[in-house]
C-alpha cells in the first residue's frame, strides 16, 4: 500500500493525475473525509466495488454513499431528481449530510439499487481531490460491524495488502457519521441521525 498527505495529493498535480489513473484502473484508496476515513473508489467500477466489499468483510448487498464535489456531476450517476427538488440540500452542502436519490439505472455503487446516497463533504481538501477524480464511493474504513475508523495508523494496519493507497490526513474528527436523509419519500426521512442536524429531528 503507498502512503500519500492530503497536503502531498492536493498539491501536486502529478499525483492527482496517478490518483485518477489509479481509479480508473479499479484501483482503491483511503480518504479523510469530515467525520472517519471512507474507502474510495469509482462508483462505476464494479470490480473496485467489490473489492471493498471484500476488503471490509461486507456479505450484504448494502450499498455505498457517494461523495461528488458540483451540481454537474450528478447526470453521470444518473440522478433523475429535478434540479429544483434538490435546491435545499445544495443549499446545505457542504456538510455530513449524505441525501439519497433516485437514480435512472442502477451502478456498481448502488448494488443493484434504483437509488444512490450522495453528499458533498465538508472537507476542503477532499473536495479539491473530488473536483480532479469526478465522483467517489466512501464507505467507512472498517471491518464490516465494527466502528469506523479515524487513526490513518491503524488504517493501514487493517487494509495492508487489500486496497492501494492511503492518503493520509491524519486523525479525522470522529464524533458521529454524517445524517442519512431519504429524500425520495415526501416528507424526506431520516434513516441515520448523525453529525448534521436535519430540521426537527
Amino acid at each position: 500500500m503507498r502512503r500519500i498527505t492530503i497536503e502531498g495529493l492536493t498539491s501536486s498535480g502529478t499525483e492527482l493525475l496517478a490518483l485518477r489513473d489509479l481509479l480508473s484502473r479499479g484501483g482503491v484508496a483511503a480518504i479523510p473525509t469530515e467525520t472517519f476515513y471512507g474507502l474510495a473508489a469509482d462508483p462505476h467500477d464494479e470490480e473496485a466495488v467489490r473489492r471493498i466489499v471484500g476488503a471490509k468483510g461486507r456479505d450484504d448487498a448494502r450499498a455505498m454513499p457517494v461523495l461528488f464535489s458540483r451540481p454537474a456531476d450528478l447526470a453521470g450517476l444518473g440522478v433523475t431528481a429535478p434540479e429544483q427538488s434538490l435546491a435545499p440540500y445544495f443549499r446545505i452542502w457542504p456538510a455530513a449530510l449524505t441525501v439519497v436519490v433516485a437514480i435512472r439505472e442502477p451502478v456498481a455503487a448502488s448494488r443493484g439499487a434504483c437509488t444512490l446516497a450522495i453528499r458533498i463533504p465538508a472537507s476542503a481538501p477532499l473536495r479539491r481531490v473530488l473536483e480532479f477524480t469526478g465522483p467517489l464511493t466512501a464507505t467507512s474504513a472498517n471491518r464490516s460491524g465494527q466502528p469506523p475508523m479515524d487513526d490513518p495508523e491503524a488504517v493501514e494496519r487493517l487494509f495492508e495488502g487489500s486496497i492501494d493507497l492511503l492518503v493520509d490526513g491524519g486523525r479525522t474528527p470522529g464524533g458521529l457519521p454524517s445524517t442519512i436523509l431519504d429524500s425520495t419519500e415526501d416528507p424526506p426521512r431520516v434513516l441515520r441521525p448523525g453529525a448534521f442536524a436535519w430540521p426537527g429531528k
